[in-house]
């Protein structure tokens, strides 16, 4: 029996694989929840393309861009990482942090290999096509513009901070971000990719630092605007110190909708399991489950999906699998 039920398992995943093969989805985000998402998109579709925000100022990404005057390649490594054929030894390099070197101490391998690479590549936009090949992405990965740009926020006391990590280390509550400058230009394949999509996905990942940037390219907003795939936020489980305190699901739609000047999405997913046992963790720093206020999203004519889509070991993270199958079943019903 035990047998038979493992055959069912693998038989109804090859139905859903083959069900699925054909549907283009462009994914919009950065940091770590988009590399979760595209993890587990791989395994039924080939057809991603990841937009990346390009507005790190962090760590070896931040040090990079200001010694080398390029634009941060870590939330762009981890895609290429996160989308790769069989995440092996390679990948694991690519990830591999210096410790205990004096001129390498915090650079990741990966970074400086995208540097270099775009040295003898000539720029960076062919260093990230040959990385793809040297890892057997599936998809491609594009920077939301390959401009320098810089995040800047306007707090509620009207003051100005510059650069995505001084606006995380704010103790103020943030008003709307924007870049400078700002019309940056995207790349011809960004706006091909979201007119051929299927489905559009915002997220997961930090509202105002890793989401909302992409939005603030003009011709990716106005792109979006009129693509008839479907679109569809991932709201994120918890909230995020520095960002969103005390932010409910709805509040984090509200201000998407600010920053693009219009209902950019028609559905949202949400997570209806509670993650009690890692509470205590999370609000000793500060985070707590993004309250699900149902009523104020519908008013605002979005589509609520919930579902149990989150892993839950020593973080709350979404769940690579999960999270791929409930967007991809929603396109084809769709």
């Amino acid at each position: 029996m035990r047998d038979a039920g493992i055959g069912l398992i693998i038989f109804m995943k090859n139905k859903h694989i083959e069900l699925y093969k054909h549907i283009k989805v462009v994914v919009i985000g950065g940091g770590t929840g988009l590399s979760t998402l595209l993890r587990g998109l791989k395994h039924y579709t080939e057809h991603i393309t990841a937009i990346v925000t390009v507005s790190d100022d962090g760590g070896s990404s931040g040090r990079l861009r200001k010694d080398m005057g390029i634009i941060p390649p870590g939330d762009i490594r981890n895609c290429l990482v996160a989308l790769s054929a069989s995440e092996s030894l390679l990948a694991d390099l690519f990830q591999y942090r210096f410790h205990n070197v004096k001129d390498l101490e915090g650079h990741n391998f990966g970074n400086l290999f995208l540097v270099a690479l775009s040295e003898v590549a000539g720029d960076f936009d062919k260093a990230i096509k040959e990385c793809s090949k040297v890892l057997a992405i599936k998809g491609k990965v594009l920077p939301a513009t390959l401009d320098t740009v810089v995040l800047m926020a306007e707090m509620e006391d009207r003051s100005i901070v510059e650069g995505e990590t001084s606006i995380t280390a704010s103790k103020g509550t943030i008003r709307k971000v924007f870049l400078k400058p700002h019309t940056p230009k995207p790349q011809h394949e960004v706006i091909e990719a979201i007119k051929e999509a299927d489905a559009i996905i915002f997220g997961p990942g930090s509202l105002y630092t890793s989401v909302i940037p992409n939005l603030l390219v003009p011709e990716i907003c106005s792109n979006i605007k009129t693509s008839r795939a479907i679109k569809i936020y991932i709201c994120n489980v918890m909230t995020q110190p520095g960002e969103t305190d005390g932010f409910t699901a709805g509040d984090h739609i509200k201000t998407i909708f600010a920053h693009t000047g219009y209902a950019i999405f028609d559905y949202v997913l949400l997570n209806k399991k509670i993650p009690r046992q890692l509470l205590h963790k999370y609000k000793a720093q500060g985070a707590y489950p993004v309250e699900l206020d149902l009523k104020n999203i519908t008013d605002l004519g979005v589509n609520v999906i919930t579902d149990d889509l989150i892993s839950e070991t020593d973080l709350v993270r979404h769940n690579s699998d999960k999270l791929a199958r409930a967007i991809l079943e929603l396109t084809v019903k769709s």
